[in-house]
């Protein structure tokens, strides 16, 4: 039997439109690929609007420099300066590294 839950229905009480649950709920209700699959407003805006590849963009949301990265991912800061312009599609098992140099997943460099 699961919990009571702390919620709100929103929406007329015979047409509910949405419910809102506590986001500890949520994340145990949708599991962690639902989380993990997540990417930040900034992180979407700084690639789509402002036309900065997923590298640079998730390296900025991070806060971390390039040397930052390029050291955590085991690789120079020019070959990772490099793979952050547009359009530039580093190997699998290098992109692999560079995410968990920068906490997230491979998933999350893996978009365009």
């Amino acid at each position: 039997m699961n919990a009571h839950i702390k919620h709100q229905i929103i929406g007329p009480e015979d047409d509910p439109q949405y419910v809102v649950v506590p986001y500890s709920e949520y994340l145990k209700m949708a599991g962690t690929d639902a989380f993990e699959a997540t990417i930040p407003h900034e992180v979407v805006e700084l690639h789509v609007i402002k036309g900065l590849s997923l590298l640079r963009a998730w390296r900025t949301h991070k806060d971390m420099s390039q040397d930052d990265v390029a050291k955590k991912a085991g690789i120079t800061q020019a070959a990772y300066s490099q793979m952050e312009k547009p359009g530039i599609k580093p190997h699998e098992a290098t992109l692999e590294k560079i995410a968990r140099a920068l906490g997230i997943t491979k998933d999350h460099l893996m978009l365009d």
